[in-house]
């Protein structure tokens, strides 16, 4: 009798997985400044949308703007009942799906590879380089965390990549994208 009054007691104190805040990757298509204002105004939701400086024109003045690295996509850092309830008044963004053996379901990306990514993606001064998560093999790096600097405290990959002569740490956000960063050698520290 014990055992299931005891059973009963840790179901009730147990977290529902619905009500777990993970960083979902959404798409809001052509609407990425709406979803912007509309997720730090009133939905008070963590987000973040990758940036960097691109030359653009508008009424033939070219300028440097900061626009989004890939058009639509947004992380967003919430439970699924708290998307679910913002999507009632914000259709404008949707799921990005991954298909498993199991049926589709949405992506998310883990805690620790996001506060990384936003670290480095988040130095938009630096010279950063963006690639598709097939574009790059992680397997011929070493593992590093950085010591100082801009990255300190990044964990990633130490590795050359295409187009440049020295390495650089790579942040992969799995089944999404990947960023690549120059650090000084002496700030890395290999992970076994």
């Amino acid at each position: 009798m014990d055992e299931m009054r005891e059973a009963e007691r840790a179901e009730k104190t147990a977290i529902d997985p619905r009500d777990w805040a993970r960083w979902f990757v959404m798409r809001a298509y052509k609407c990425e400044g709406k979803a912007e204002e509309r997720l730090s105004g009133d939905g008070g939701l963590d987000y973040f949308i990758p940036k960097h400086y691109a030359l653009r024109s508008y009424h033939g003045v070219k300028s440097r703007r900061l626009v989004p690295v890939i058009p639509s996509l947004v992380f967003v850092r919430a439970s699924r009942r708290q998307l679910i309830n913002f999507k009632k008044d914000n259709n404008f963004l949707q799921y990005v799906m991954n298909n498993t053996s199991g049926g589709s379901e949405c992506l998310v990306v883990p805690d620790d590879q996001m506060s990384n990514f936003i670290k480095v993606a988040s130095q938009l001064e630096e010279n950063l380089t963006y690639f598709k998560p097939d574009e790059i093999d992680i397997k011929k790096g070493t593992r590093v965390r950085i010591h100082g600097g801009a990255f300190d405290g990044v964990e990633g990959v130490f590795m050359r990549t295409e187009g440049v002569r020295d390495r650089r740490l790579v942040v992969l956000l799995e089944g999404v994208m990947a960023i690549s960063a120059k650090v000084r050698p002496d700030l890395v520290e290999v992970l076994k």
